[in-house]
């Protein structure tokens, strides 16, 4: 039986939500269902829109009490349009779409799944997310924040789909076009003979910067002739902190060791010229879906040992984890991977494909479970 699965997110501009929801919208339509998206609009609309999906543009992610009007309008789109899952992925959409959901009549009314993408404050309103009659959590590390603070969840209702990659387009052994090369080195030629040390991440306090220039110096007063790049852009409201990482880099006399990219649309060809890639992040990720980009290039990861990146790693790159904050750490596992080069393996769980047929799986078993009962 076709399905008609409503997502419902804030807005659709890159980030790792944006890129899962149309995915999940790809793998619908290429099964035979109705996907349609729910946001406040954004740069990927023409790009979900290509996949056979349908966008309807409500502001159901803004933060006013004008946001409480799309309850009503948004009950009667799932009305109209036949909608038998809605699949919330942020907070304040879950909570519109729940309310919508309450309106329409028991008989009527579509099933409930949310995805908790994060370790949100444990609160009242984050409750929400844990509210589907399905909950997905993203990896063991979600799914145990679950359980821990939100215990009135049914383990049952739980589960655990990583979030996954597309291997064809993250090959092992490739190799940037021979254009692109010749342009980087024209770019940027004082990386010429250094070994490219790459930490992947928006500029946020949270993702290990400040580590990342700290393990550069520390490989830099060993003698090791490395480079560091700091992939990632900072939003408007981080540009103070972004202008904190650069003052630090210019104290430690490292000007000439690291380089800022700053946001690229290129982080497969970066990743795979990497010598090594990095996860240091503060605090536990969610998932960590650079570490495995790179790690499915072929490129080695060292990784904080927490988190996403710690179930990541643990599979397919074990000797790639060191002790949250231990800077000395990982400069000598940096040491020992540049001496000694660590092969990464081909293969991997973490796919796109799997992630993406898990979470239809999910959509036709609930409703199928309905149909039955």
């Amino acid at each position: 039986m076709a399905l008609t699965v409503m997502q419902l997110l804030p807005a659709l501009e890159i980030g790792g939500v944006e890129r899962g929801t149309l995915e999940i919208a790809a793998a619908l339509t290429a099964r035979g269902h109705r996907a349609l998206v729910v946001s406040g609009g954004g740069s990927m609309v023409a790009e979900l829109c290509a996949a056979g999906a349908e966008h309807f543009e409500y502001p159901i992610g803004k933060k006013s009490l004008r946001t409480v009007l799309m309850i009503g309008r948004l009950k009667q789109l799932m009305v109209n349009e036949g909608v038998d899952i809605v699949h919330a992925r942020s907070r304040l959409p879950a909570w519109i779409g729940h309310r919508a959901l309450r309106a329409i009549p028991r008989e009527r009314r579509p099933r409930w799944v949310t995805t908790v993408h994060g370790p949100y404050s444990v609160n009242a309103y984050s409750r929400i997310m844990t509210s589907g009659e399905r909950v997905i959590a993203i990896s063991e590390f979600i799914r145990d924040y679950i359980q821990r603070n939100y215990p009135q969840v049914a383990p049952a209702r739980i589960r655990t789909v990583p979030r996954g990659i597309d291997r064809s387009h993250y090959a092992a052994g490739y190799r940037p076009p021979r254009e692109w090369q010749i342009h980087w080195r024209n770019e940027y030629p004082a990386l010429s003979g250094r070994r490219l040390l790459v930490l992947p991440g928006r500029l946020t306090r949270w993702k290990g910067q400040a580590d990342f220039i700290k393990l550069i110096g520390n490989l830099c007063v060993r003698g090791e002739p490395v480079h560091g790049l700091i992939v990632g852009g900072a939003a408007a409201a981080r540009a103070p902190f972004e202008a904190e990482l650069k003052s630090l880099v210019a104290a430690q006399g490292l000007s000439t060791k690291i380089t800022f990219l700053g946001h690229r649309d290129d982080l497969r060809e970066i990743l795979a010229l990497a010598d090594i890639a990095y996860s240091l992040t503060a605090e536990p990720e969610a998932f960590g879906r650079t570490t495995i980009e790179a790690l499915s290039l072929g490129t080695p990861v060292i990784g904080y040992d927490h988190g996403g990146t710690r179930e990541i790693l643990k599979v397919v790159l074990p000797q790639g984890l060191v002790a949250p904050r231990d800077i000395n750490g990982v400069a000598d596992l940096t040491q020992a991977f540049l001496a000694d080069p660590v092969t990464v393996p081909t293969t991997h769980p973490f796919t796109l494909e799997r992630m993406q047929t898990d979470t239809v799986d999910i959509y036709e078993r609930l409703v199928a479970d309905a149909h039955t009962a």
